[in-house]
């Protein structure tokens, strides 16, 4: 469940009117305002009293009644068509929400980094927020990431990450001390591994394993691909650690980079 900042129902519609446009696709987000004469002569656009976000899964209203109660709506709509309504209250609407971000995001060019600054600024804590392995302990982290994914990753995917963290442990302190060597390793396991996990648990998980968003490619198939191309480097990096072969270490490093790109902050 999210965890909703003291005040938000106040001000959730004005937050979300501001900050959704930055993060969605366009034709994927409506907003009703009341323009009361007040407003139409001092130029100000007015009260936000209705927002709408089309996702893939579900289309999410939120609506502020009278006496500034603020209340959430989810439809499941399928070819058009809408199937079911339900009301929904404000900290289960922030969770359906961050998932149709995620899924609508991973399948238009919107901006994935607006989305997570937008739900973190809300305080939504999003599926796959608890799998990280910290720098003060990656040893520890690693050990214990199998068990966190365990039943929310396809067997497929949880049998490639307990490979991967085990070719990470036994790695680690081959490099330690090695400077740049360590520092990709640690990378690897600090960042691009669980930045990869953290991404695909953020989707729907019906619509993660069933709606292409890569040619026919699902969520889930991509997934599989990623993971087969950290376990590969992890592989190789641990060959080259057992080799003592610097030049084989770095250049996994900078195939890891160019593939996952840089850091998370």
């Amino acid at each position: 469940m999210s965890s909703i900042p003291a005040g938000t129902d106040r001000h959730l519609l004005d937050t979300l009117a501001g900050s959704l446009p930055k993060a969605l696709p366009e034709g994927s987000f409506q907003v009703e305002r009341d323009r009361s004469l007040a407003d139409r002569m001092a130029g100000r656009p007015g009260t936000v009293v209705r927002l709408e976000v089309t996702g893939p899964e579900l289309t999410l209203s939120l609506v502020r009644e009278r006496g500034g109660r603020v209340q959430g709506q989810s439809a499941r709509v399928v070819r058009g068509v809408v199937i079911s309504r339900q009301p929904v209250g404000v900290a289960q609407f922030l969770d359906l929400l961050a998932g149709q971000l995620r899924a609508l995001a991973a399948t238009a060019a919107a901006d994935d980094a607006a989305v997570g600054s937008m739900l973190a600024s809300l305080g939504v804590q999003e599926a796959g927020g608890d799998v990280r392995v910290p720098e003060s302990d990656v040893e520890g982290g690693l050990r214990g990431l199998p068990a966190r994914v365990a039943g929310r990753l396809p067997p497929a995917g949880e049998q490639a990450v307990a490979r991967i963290c085990d070719l990470l442990l036994q790695a680690l302190p081959r490099v330690s001390g090695t400077g740049d060597q360590e520092y990709l390793v640690r990378r690897c396991a600090t960042d691009y591994l669980p930045r990869t996990l953290r991404g695909y648990l953020s989707l729907p998980a019906e619509w993660a394993r069933t709606t292409p968003i890569d040619g026919d490619r699902t969520a889930t198939d991509v997934l599989l691909v990623q993971l087969a191309a950290l376990e590969q480097a992890a592989g190789s990096m641990l060959a080259a650690a057992l080799d003592a072969d610097s030049n084989a270490l770095l250049a996994n490093g900078r195939f890891l980079t160019d593939r996952f790109g840089h850091p998370s902050p």
